[in-house]
């Protein structure tokens, strides 16, 4: 036998372990987006090694929940391998969606001490708090921001800034000064063309204002529920701080977007940043390398922050999922396998080098990760600070009941934001009460 074939047969004993006696074909499904490409080519690896075939079934973002719980919900076997969002767990576990991973993690070796804590208990862990898993945390993410670096550098806008503030034209510390900025750019002609302030997430139909209002409503003292007493929403997702937050929200799309964008989403913001419309852009990391290679907007262009803080704290959504085996899988053993290859340090290494965002300790706590892109410090600094939305088996229709209420409120102007919030507080009680919960 060659040396390089001793070397292949070594890595497919890695990989598949000496009981594979067949090949199987794989489905693994997720959104359709720039890192579900970048899954695509690292796989390969694991196909040459394993002797598996890999396919993957990709659902764009505003589609993705409908398609993939109702495939769930039904019992399909269409997906092995499912990188479901971090609300679905819950759900998933408590149906019998997906497998628990515990016994496996524990033959393999597989710590969830080996990932950061966030991930863990935002893409593995039900019930939350527990040490049980469901998924392995397979792509760390979190709202942040884009900025154009180039144009806060410019000396008269500098000058003209600091004059009007007090402060310099820099990357915002708060959400006031966030304010700031997108009120000084908006609606500002910049080498001929008029831009604006800010694209931020307003999106009604699926998740997209709730995954930016929240941004905002954690930094102004929201809670989910009392820490002391599980689902006692009232005074907390309610607070006067709170609808403070979301007033502030409010008055950031009332200032400072750019026009019709009353239904904006991941996709809406970077065309808008991209194309040179905005100052700011709020979005998720996943977007950063993509912007990093933009041929008008990439390399030192643009620059990153984590989300400000307000008055009282300092939080980011957070995003991202894990990656379970569905349970109605007739290739269990090698879905497994899959977990078990992706799970290595040096492949997980190279999802990060290939635009995936690891969440393995090893790769972000790596002594050169900080610099090895433009945005890696961001990307620390902003899962240091993560909240999420719930996790609960009712995730859906709770996520329905804020989307309405807050756009409703923000972008159709509808009454107040304490109404908003108290109506919020009535949808989920009455959510809760249909599930037993009280």
């Amino acid at each position: 036998m060659t040396r390089q074939l001793i070397l292949s047969a070594a890595a497919a004993a890695l990989v598949s372990g000496a009981g594979a006696v067949h090949a199987d074909d794989l489905t693994l499904c997720w959104a359709a987006w720039d890192p579900a490409n970048a899954l695509v080519e690292l796989s390969k690896d694991f196909e040459a090694q394993s002797g598996h075939k890999m396919s993957f079934e990709f659902v764009p973002w505003t589609s993705f929940a409908d398609r993939m719980l109702n495939e769930l919900n039904s019992g399909g076997q269409l997906c092995d391998l499912m990188i479901g969002d971090s609300q679905w767990i819950g759900g998933a576990a408590e149906n019998g969606q997906y497998k628990k991973l515990n016994d496996f993690f524990a033959a393999e070796g597989i710590s969830m001490d080996d990932f950061i804590p966030a991930t863990v208990a935002g893409y593995s862990e039900w019930p939350k708090g527990t040490p049980n898993y469901w998924a392995l945390p397979a792509f760390g993410d979190v709202v942040g921001w884009t900025y154009r670096k180039d144009w806060f550098a410019r000396p008269e806008l500098q000058a003209e800034f600091k004059t009007k503030y007090g402060h310099d034209l820099a990357p915002p510390k708060t959400l006031d000064e966030l304010k700031q900025i997108a009120e000084f750019f908006q609606n500002r002609e910049i080498d001929g063309k008029t831009v604006y302030g800010a694209a931020i997430y307003t999106e009604r139909g699926s998740e997209g204002i709730t995954m930016g209002v929240t941004n905002i409503l954690y930094n102004y003292g929201f809670e989910y529920q009392n820490p002391a007493k599980p689902y006692d929403l009232q005074g907390f997702v309610n607070s006067p701080d709170a609808a403070k937050g979301l007033q502030f929200y409010k008055s950031l799309y009332d200032c400072c977007v750019p026009p019709g964008s009353s239904d904006w989403y991941m996709s809406e913001d970077i065309d808008a940043y991209k194309s040179g419309q905005v100052a700011l852009q709020m979005n998720f990391a996943f977007i950063w390398p993509g912007v990093n290679a933009d041929p008008n907007v990439g390399g030192d262009k643009s620059g990153y922050f984590p989300n400000p803080a307000g008055p009282k704290g300092h939080f980011a959504q957070l995003g991202g999922q894990g990656i379970s085996v569905v349970s109605n899988t007739n290739s269990p053993d090698a879905a497994l396998q899959y977990i078990k290859w992706f799970a290595q340090p040096e492949v997980q290494k190279k999802w990060w080098e290939m635009g995936g965002y690891s969440a393995l300790k090893s790769v972000v706590e790596d002594p050169g990760f900080a610099t090895s892109q433009p945005y890696a410090q961001t990307f620390l600094d902003s899962m240091a600070i993560v909240k999420d939305f719930w996790a609960e088996p009712a995730y859906a229709s709770l996520l329905l009941a804020m989307q309405q209420r807050v756009h409703n409120y923000v972008v159709a102007g509808n009454g107040t934001s304490q109404e908003a919030l108290d109506g919020l507080v009535a949808d989920w009680t009455e959510i809760f009460e249909d599930e037993g919960k009280f």
